[in-house]
């Protein structure tokens, strides 16, 4: 959120304290400050600085640095850019020529050219961080600054500098010095106007550290000295740089008799003052000559008395920003260039900025140097090796979304940026958050531009210099001790860090309650940003902002109970208090403060009861994810109540498992838990309350234990409940709590014996006479068999083998054999349960059980031997199980055989000779059983297939398949004969003469010869004999004759002559022509099938016309489409001769009937055999000549005789036909020749080489062989334009062609702005959009020598470029296309007329090609006749 600064209002910003005051402590905090930025760093050493990114990379060393005057005597050409490691991190748009012209000087938009960067939004952080910043107006200044102007002339304020005192210089030469106190009076005013009006106004000023001398520099060039202490003049200096140049910095270093300047002409002078005898002189010596390059920035390193002994300080470190590249050189003890840096691209108005600080980096403080020319701030960290020389690593760059005019470090961690349009951002350095954005505009900042452009001495800078200028505000910003000065037209500014308290109290005045929790919060978790004014430990600190947090939750109480509205809806008023109540809850609970919260915090919110309400519901989820324990009776108590009232037992019963219940009324809680069915919640009051186990079971068992003694079907409650009793059970057993967590380790053998005590009573507390003995036993037996012996199977597995544990488990098992066996409700399911736990206990290696025999023989009876028939599978399954389970040791096998094998219990009968490796007689026990009748196919190929059965088993187990193959085969013929196949293919013929019964054969041929049903079998491995499959044709033939065709053209082994002669005996005539097709005797397959043909025809020349049997016409169609069928498909390989042998007799056939009938009296059928005869001479005409055709129907004696009008339609349409292929045949063979044509002239066209017009960048003008960038790509147009593909991208030269993005050329783009928007459709036709590139890496850049340039892979698809050279070659070729005649001939064609220049079509819309003057017809000369 922005800071309103505090023009009018200072009162309001700082609720009661008056001006003097807030001025004061302005000021006053300076100290404590300066002491907080060194907290920092401490801070940041403690912290070894994890934030920082460690993947730092060094900036290579050379063996040699330069020297300074090498450096002096480079070509530092403005054209030529230098390049940072990663060049594509600084993507600033390339500046065209024309845009230096600039506007007014303090235009807040003059020279910016971040308009268009302003894509992202600002993100909100007030919430998260308030506000960071606090500014103020020094109205005691400000109010001077402006009546110095008014009464002595002063003139406006330009530049300030910042130290114990503060120093403003004025555009009339006047340095006005103010004292930093709550009066900010006017201590002196140095100079005087008549001076400033010889030596212009002060541009520039500087204050020394112990704040006893002042530099002024000035626009016209001259430099003063002055005494603060006395205000006396000490040097006026003249001659330490050319003449005709002002100054734009003048900077004291930490040696009080060394000073840096840096004047219009770009030039740095290093000024040494001396006194000698009395006599103060300066020595001027020229750091770096503007005509080499200009600097128009420049910053000392400082060192604060903290760090004077730091290595580094010896060395004087001074940064240089010239227009081209950044240098650190070292004034002492020699003058030696540590480092250059260049920029890379960037925008030429933006302003270089150079700013030092230390900071602590892996456990040392060092000094950090950020500089900046536009969007990216780069930090380099300079560092003392133990050699003595200076390295320079590169850190995390900051990449921003604004153009900079100034950067301050306000501490180690926190940076103060000021964009072109005068907004600050407060950044955290080592997240590159951004913490918040304040608004100056309002403080009118003043300028540099005037001195940049050297107005005061007639404007000679460059044009580059008076750019940067434009934007240069160097002198308007002083930061000193954490406190940053901004200097306006008419006022001065302060502005600092708030302290951790100011931030939460900024957000308490604006009534963001919620938000000064959140930001105090995150103070107390160490969290913040820019945090100041916390110091100690960390307990310490954590302890005094949590004092703060409880003020301000109080508070917050206060106004929830407050805001709370009067009147409405009791749902507003819920919904007010689930907004307030919870934030309470939570940062209680977070500052642990259980005390506070259920004192005073719940005392004031039961003040009204819906706000007490959402309370208690707000710690449920606390109570539910055990992060709240212990909470008071009272709340407790109310708790319970306020989720009765509401209904809500469930939450209650959740609620109740999760608390500490020993405060609550006992017996209270448990009435109200057995009323509302909260059984869960019962079991553990009586569990954790009274440490009572077995009063809950009592109770459950009264309710389940009637239903099911008297017979009846259990509710679901009571299903439910039955379930909650056997898990209670299950957990006392095995020492856990019910519902969750543990039983006391001291409890958990009492809880054991206890409830085995209770499980094997004999009787219940209450019991009736007519009660049976271990009803609870009994219960549970009769509510799940199977889940309650589980509970005791996994008991007896935890048991200790001690005697007490055996003398338990042996009584338990007595209970049960007594209880089951010696009743009949129970049924062989249950009793079989019980069994197979038996053999399971019994099983183990560690049994120390005892079970009488007899027992499980009379279990066999009653499973085996039923009174009735009834759950037959149901006792198969329970003996099976018991089987599985050990149980078999406990019975004679061969008795146990006989019977299961009485009682049809086939899957007992497997098992048991599955033991013995009777595996043949399991096929037996497959085919008895009707529900596992076809696995049995399955188990004897596994017997078969899988390794480990002897070859005498699977011997006995494919006998006795042989022996039920008949049975087998009716089961599933598909599935025996892919078993016959499989394994004993040898031994078909032998399959074959077990099967007498021939349908039964018919259907196992088919499965194992006819491949279509789908059985997975080699057909070449069977190696069939041919007898065989013609014994499945015969079978076919007779069974289903209808397939035999489709049959015979998937089958393969048989021979033709004997099958032919099977169809004739069963008179399948399509079946034997077919066959002798296939043989090769085409002729005799079309005379039985001209044959058949003339049987039908026959039948419909006898029909009578009262009979309208289209079933006969069908057939004759039928059987003529399959005899037309065969003559097509044999005619390619015949002769004429033997093509007309097959086909004028199909001919005749079809005329036949057309001949018997009269004209006067036509046949019935006779328009159906016309069309079916125009259909034969239709298929005809592929393969006979059509003179042949009439001819033979001329020939006839019926149409040879006046007949010819009725076979008028027929000659007609084969005419016709001919006509169309010859037409097509034609039209084919020109397109192929245009198609041919036009790709050869594509393909030459698009191969062609591009030859640029000039070796250089239609951009940037700079010669792309000179380029220095691996990833840039030179990008060359057919129009002869050449560009870098960097240049482009950020001209926007890309269009979308589908879906492709593509280059235009910038300058054809350009040019054609002007034109029309409908014109953009013609302009890729034309040329303009020029989209053919050629992209060539810098490794192979051609030299001017070598003007060919290597085209790039062209993609498969057509690009813009081919689509152009297409366009281009339509319009070379002048004539029509043939295939435009084509097209225009069968347009006229489909008229009625066939004349292409009828009188119809003369209109003036009709633009025929034939209308062409160009049009002419190439006839060739007419044959030349023999005489």
């Amino acid at each position: 959120m922005e800071n309103e600064p505090d023009h009018e209002n200072v009162e309001q910003s700082l609720c009661a304290k008056t001006t003097e005051e807030e001025l004061n402590k302005s000021f006053n905090i300076e100290a404590s400050l300066s002491k907080f930025s060194y907290i920092d760093l401490d801070k940041e050493l403690e912290f070894k600085n994890d934030l920082i990114d460690d993947k730092e990379f060094d900036i290579p060393q050379v063996d040699t640095p330069p020297t300074l005057e090498s450096i002096l005597n480079e070509t530092d050409d403005e054209d030529e850019s230098f390049v940072l490691e990663d060049p594509t991190l600084l993507n600033i748009d390339t500046i065209d020529s024309h845009s230096y012209d600039t506007s007014s000087v303090a235009s807040s938009d003059s020279g910016d050219r971040t308009n268009l960067k302003r894509k992202k939004k600002l993100p909100d952080t007030f919430s998260l961080h308030g506000s960071v910043m606090r500014h103020s107006l020094l109205k005691g200044i400000s109010a001077q600054i402006v009546s110095a102007a008014d009464k002595v002339d002063a003139g406006l304020p330009t530049a300030i500098a910042v130290s114990s005192l503060i120093a403003v210089g004025t555009s009339h030469g006047l340095a006005l010095i103010f004292g930093k106190d709550q009066n900010q009076a006017l201590r002196l005013c140095l100079g005087s106007t008549s001076v400033g009006g010889q030596y212009g106004a002060i541009s520039a000023l500087s204050i020394n550290n112990d704040c006893s001398r002042l530099l002024c520099g000035f626009a016209k060039g001259q430099i003063t000295m002055w005494d603060l202490a006395s205000g006396k003049l000490l040097r006026s200096i003249t001659d330490a740089h050319p003449p005709g140049t002002a100054i734009l910095h003048i900077k004291f270093t930490d040696d009080p008799t060394l000073a840096i300047c840096n004047d219009s002409g770009g030039s740095v002078f290093e000024l040494t003052f001396k006194r000698v005898m009395g006599v103060r002189t300066c020595e001027s010596r020229c750091l770096f000559s503007g005509s080499k390059g200009e600097v128009c920035c420049i910053e000392p390193l400082h060192s604060k008395p903290e760090l004077k002994d730091h290595p580094i300080t010896q060395f004087s470190l001074l940064a240089m920003a010239s227009l081209t590249k950044i240098l650190v050189i070292g004034l002492k003890p020699s003058l030696k260039v540590w480092m250059t840096f260049p920029y890379g691209r960037m925008d030429p108005s933006s302003v270089p900025l150079l700013a030092w600080h230390f900071v602590a980096v892996h456990n040392c403080v060092n000094p950090m140097l950020a500089f900046c020319r536009g969007d990216v701030v780069h930090f380099l960290l300079v560092k003392r090796d133990e050699s003595g020389a200076i390295h320079v690593t590169k850190q995390k760059h900051l990449h921003l979304y604004y153009d900079l005019i100034n950067f301050t470090w306000i501490n180690s961690r926190t940076v103060v940026l000021l964009d072109s349009v005068e907004k600050l951002h407060v950044i955290d350095r080592q997240t590159q958050e951004e913490l918040e954005t304040v608004e100056i505009s309002e403080v009118q900042l003043v300028y540099n531009s005037s001195h940049f452009k050297s107005l005061a001495t007639g404007g000679n800078v460059s044009q580059a210099l008076a750019l940067v200028g434009e934007k240069a505000c160097y002198q308007s910003i002083s930061s000193y001790g954490g406190q940053i000065f901004y200097l306006g037209t008419k006022s001065v500014y302060v502005m600092m860090l708030r302290s951790w308290r100011e931030r939460v109290d900024h957000l308490l005045k604006q009534d963001c309650l919620t938000e000064a929790l959140a930001l105090a919060w995150s103070f107390h978790e160490g969290k913040a940003k820019a945090v100041v004014g916390l110091s100690g430990d960390a307990s310490k600190r954590k302890a005094v902002v949590a004092d703060r947090m409880v003020e301000i939750l109080f508070h917050y109480a206060d106004r929830a109970l407050k805001k709370c509205p009067d009147q409405g809806k009791i749902q507003v008023m819920e919904q007010h208090f689930q907004d307030m109540v919870p934030v309470i809850v939570d940062y209680c609970l977070l500052l642990q403060r259980k005390d506070l919260l259920f004192s005073q915090m719940y005392d004031k919110l039961s003040e009204n009861s819906v706000a007490k309400g959402v309370f208690l519901e707000c710690l449920e989820p606390y109570i539910l994810s055990d992060k709240l324990v212990g909470i008071t009776p009272q709340v407790m108590k109310d708790l319970i109540v306020h989720f009765q009232d509401k209904k809500l037992m469930e939450n209650v019963e959740a609620l109740i498992v999760h608390m500490d219940i020993t405060s609550l009324d006992i017996q209270q809680v448990v009435l109200m838990c057995w009323e509302n069915r909260l059984y869960d919640a019962m079991i553990y009051v009586y569990n954790r309350g009274m440490n009572e186990f077995i009063s809950p079971m009592e109770k459950l068992f009264r309710v389940i234990a009637p239903p099911l003694n008297a017979g009846k079907t259990l509710t679901d409650e009571q299903v439910v409940m039955g379930n909650k009793l056997l898990v209670y059970i299950s957990c006392c057993l095995a020492g856990r709590a019910y519902p969750l967590g543990d039983i006391p380790e001291d409890l958990v053998p009492l809880v054991k014996n206890q409830v085995f005590e209770f499980l094997i009573r004999l009787h219940s507390s209450e019991a009736s006479p007519e009660e049976e003995i271990y009803p609870y036993v009994r219960t549970l037996l009769h509510f799940d068999t199977r889940e309650f012996l589980n509970v005791l199977a996994l008991t007896f597995e935890d048991f200790k083998n001690d005697k007490q544990a055996v003398e338990y488990q042996q009584r338990i098992v007595d209970i049960l054999l007594k209880v089951m066996v010696e009743n009949s409700d129970f049924t062989p399911s249950q009793v079989g349960c019980l069994f197979t736990f038996l053999a399971r206990q019994l099983a183990k290696p560690d049994n120390t059980l005892f079970v009488n025999r007899t027992l499980f023989d009379q279990v066999l009876e009653f499973l085996c031997s039923p009174d009735d028939d009834s759950r037959h599978s149901e006792r198969q399954q329970v003996l099976l199980e018991l089987l599985q389970a050990g149980g078999i040791v406990q019975f004679e096998e061969s008795r146990l055989i006989r019977m299961a094998e009485k009682a049809e219990f086939y899957q007992i009968c497997e098992f048991m000779y599955e033991r013995e490796h009777q595996y043949d007689k399991i096929i037996d026990c497959y085919l008895r059983d009707p529900l596992r009748e076809e696995e049995v196919f399955n188990y004897i190929h596994n017997i078969l297939s899988i390794p480990g059965h002897s070859a005498e088993e699977k011997q006995s187990v494919w006998q006795k398949a042989m022996d039920h193959i008949e049975e087998l085969v009716s089961l599933k013929p598909c599935k025996a004969a892919e078993l016959v196949a499989t394994h004993f293919s040898e031994q078909i013929e032998a399959v074959i003469k077990k099967l007498q019964n021939q349908v039964l054969l018919f259907k196992f041929l088919r499965s194992l010869l006819d491949p279509r049903e789908g059985i997975h079998v080699n057909q070449e491995l069977l190696q069939i004999s041919p007898c065989i499959t013609e014994q499945f044709i015969e079978l076919l033939c007779q069974f289903n004759p209808d397939q035999v065709i489709e049959t015979l053209q998937v089958l393969e082994c048989y021979r033709l002559e004997e099958t032919i002669q099977i169809t004739q005996k069963y008179q399948l005539h399509e079946v034997t022509a077919y066959l002798l097709e296939k043989k090769g005797d085409i002729h005799g397959a079309f005379l039985i099938m001209l044959k058949r043909l003339q049987s039908k025809l026959q039948e419909i020349t006898h029909q009578e016309e009262n009979t309208k049997e289209d079933s006969s016409l069908k057939d004759v169609e039928d059987t003529m489409v399959e005899t037309i069928a065969l003559c097509q498909r044999n005619s390619h390989n015949l002769n004429q001769q033997q093509r007309e042998a097959l086909w004028f007799p199909l001919l005749e056939a079809m005329m036949a009937p057309q001949k018997l009938s009269s004209s006067a009296a036509p046949h019935l059928h006779a328009e159906a055999l016309k069309s079916l005869t125009m259909q034969v001479l239709n298929s005809m005409a592929a393969f006979i000549a059509l003179p042949s055709i009439l001819q033979r129907i001329l020939q006839d004696p019926v149409y040879g005789k006046g007949k010819l009008g009725e076979i008028q339609g027929l000659i007609l349409g084969m005419l016709d036909t001919f006509n169309y292929e010859t037409l097509l045949e034609t039209t084919t063979s020109l397109l192929n020749q245009d198609l041919h044509w036009s790709l050869c002239n594509l393909r030459a066209s698009v191969t062609r080489g591009l030859n640029p017009k000039q070796d250089y960048c239609s951009i940037c003008l700079q010669q792309y062989k000179r380029r220095q960038e691996m990833a840039d790509e030179i990008i060359v147009f057919s129009c002869g334009h050449l560009y870098h593909s960097f240049c482009l991208q950020n001209k926007e030269c890309t269009i979308e062609i589908e879906g492709q993005t593509r280059w235009t050329c910038y300058k054809c783009r350009s040019s054609n702005k002007v034109g029309k928007l409908s014109e953009n459709s013609s302009e890729i036709k034309k040329g303009r959009i020029t989209p053919s590139q050629v992209k060539m890496s810098p490794s192979c850049h051609p030299s001017k020598s070598d003007p060919a340039v290597k085209k790039a892979t062209s993609e498969p698809v057509l690009d813009p470029q081919q689509i152009q050279a297409f366009d281009q070659l339509c319009h070379l070729y002048r004539a029509s296309s043939r295939l435009a005649l084509l097209t225009e001939l069968s347009q006229n064609r489909s008229s009625e007329s066939y004349r292409p220049f009828s009188s119809s079509q003369s209109g003036p819309a009709f633009n025929s090609i034939f209308q062409n003057e160009n049009f002419q017809l190439q006839l060739i000369p007419p044959p030349v006749t023999e005489d």
